[in-house]
């Protein structure tokens, strides 16, 4: 049987596209997530995907990228369904790993996902920078309110009761009230 998964990074994409094509290719169960590609984490429906294949099954995506951003969890996954007995075809790089060639040609394009991410991650970084060098950039808002903590101390609250109370990590109470939170 063929098992397909399709992939989108937020809620407002659309991946119909995604879903026609695996149907066409002959995918009857497809499974669809709207959650960044990053880690595996949070992929539920990738997971549900997997778990669905049996020996003999192709799990089926459109692109590389679609179901890993980085060579580990390409590794990770292909590993799994390997045990499984499971092959990976996709269709976009027309990738296939029955095939010794489909199993290279997959990982040079899991290494060169990987590589996209991490040009991605510096110009990010480089933009951030300088826009902090611009003074546009402040970052996010503080999370900890310094002030409250500082009174709720002096008031006979232990560090854990303050950090419940304002909904922060105890570590956090600590870093502010040996002065090294700013």
């Amino acid at each position: 049987m063929n098992i397909g998964y399709a992939r989108v990074s937020t809620t407002d994409q659309d991946n119909s596209i995604q879903e026609a094509r695996l149907r066409s290719a002959g995918c009857r169960h497809v499974h669809f997530e709207k959650v960044s590609g990053g880690g595996r984490k949070n992929r539920f429906m990738l997971r549900q995907a997997l778990d669905h294949c049996r020996e003999g099954d192709t799990l089926m995506v459109t692109r590389v990228d679609r179901l890993a951003r980085s060579i580990g969890d390409l590794q990770d996954i292909l590993r799994e369904l390997k045990e499984k007995g499971v092959e990976l075809k996709v269709l976009d790089q027309q990738v296939d790993t029955s095939t010794p060639s489909g199993k290279c040609f997959l990982d040079m394009l899991g290494v060169f996902a990987e590589f996209e991410t991490s040009l991605r991650r510096e110009r990010q970084m480089e933009g951030i920078r300088k826009a902090k060098q611009k003074g546009v950039y402040k970052g996010r808002k503080p999370s900890i309110d310094i002030a409250r903590v500082k009174l709720l101390r002096p008031q006979g609250m232990e560090a854990s009761t303050i950090a419940r109370t304002l909904n922060i990590g105890r570590a956090s109470v600590y870093r502010v009230l040996e002065g090294k939170a700013s």
